[in-house]
Order: C-alpha cells, then sequence, then structure tokens
C-alpha cells in the first residue's frame, strides 16, 4: 500500500483540484437539477464550470493512472462521456428545455459517482489479490472499467425504460 499512497502524495495538489470540484459538483447537481426559481440561481451558474474543472482535472489526473494504459483508457472514455453529458446539459439549459437538461445532468452525475462505484469493486480485487496474485496497478484498470460502466449501463437503461414507459405527447429524446 506504501507505493499506492506515494503515487497519490506525489500528486496532491492535481488530486485537491479533481476531488475538491468534484465534491462541490455532487453537491450542487442536486439543487440544480431539483430546486427552481432565482434563489437558486447561483448553482446553475457554478455547477457547469465546476463540472468542467472536475472533466479536465480527470484528463491531466489520467497521466499518472495507477492502473497504466487500462485505468487511462477507462478515465480518458467515462471522462470524454461526462463533459459531453455536461455540455449537453449546459446545451438543453440555454435552450431553455429543463427536462432535457436534467436528463443530460443526470448523466453526467451518474458517470461521476462511477468512482464510488469502483472503490467496492477495488475492495474485492483487493480481498482477492492473496488467492489472484493481482497488484494494484494490473486490477486499478478492470476495477475502473467495470465501476464506470456499471452507473452508466444502470442509468442509460433507466432513462430508455422511463421514456418508454411516459405517454407518447410526454416523451423526451434522450
Amino acid at each position: 500500500m506504501a507505493p499506492l499512497d506515494l503515487a497519490f502524495a506525489e500528486h496532491a495538489t492535481l488530486t485537491l483540484a479533481h476531488i475538491i470540484p468534484a465534491l462541490m459538483f455532487v453537491l450542487l447537481a442536486p439543487v440544480a437539477m431539483f430546486l427552481k426559481g432565482p434563489r437558486f440561481a447561483w448553482a446553475h451558474a457554478l455547477l457547469y464550470p465546476v463540472g468542467a474543472a472536475v472533466g479536465l482535472t480527470a484528463y491531466a489526473m489520467s497521466a499518472y493512472a495507477v492502473g497504466g494504459w487500462l485505468e487511462r483508457s477507462a478515465v480518458l472514455v467515462f471522462d470524454s462521456l461526462f463533459l459531453f453529458s455536461l455540455w449537453q446539459g449546459s446545451r438543453f439549459r440555454k435552450l431553455g428545455d429543463a427536462a432535457f437538461e436534467r436528463r443530460w445532468l443526470l448523466r453526467a452525475v451518474v458517470v461521476l459517482l462511477g468512482i464510488a462505484t469502483t472503490r467496492p469493486v477495488m475492495g474485492a480485487f483487493f480481498a482477492t489479490s492473496r488467492l489472484t496474485h493481482l497488484k494494484p496497478e494490473q486490477f486499478f484498470g478492470m476495477a475502473f472499467w467495470i465501476g464506470f460502466s456499471i452507473n452508466t449501463l444502470v442509468v442509460e437503461l433507466w432513462l430508455r425504460r422511463r421514456s418508454v414507459l411516459e405517454p407518447k405527447g410526454q416523451r423526451h429524446a434522450t
């Protein structure tokens, strides 16, 4: 574990520049998505720039991926999906379409929270490492792909299922 701790300690500033905006994003997103009116306009004003900071710092952090190219590829794919979803949310906000904005923001939030799903997956890899003989640099990439994929697939299936269940006149494009 010492080499793993050292890897994060060597890039503490970048790690904090990523984690603090990510925390802010997770706290702001429900306010921006579900609370309406001028009292909550500040949440929208902050949400998109904070999200962009999260995405850009994730790209920067991928240069120091513990799991090598496999982890880096997961970060690049899902971070790009996060930023695309955030951009789509912003675009629909400017168009005044709150329903589309919420759908795309939900996608962005779920991708961002994919890192939380990655943690128990990593825990399973750590717990079984005596049997598998896998080291963190060998399983981090797999854990990232599994964790982010679970979140992305679940929300996408839920959104599409929900779209099918909505009455025809209220159906929203994804």
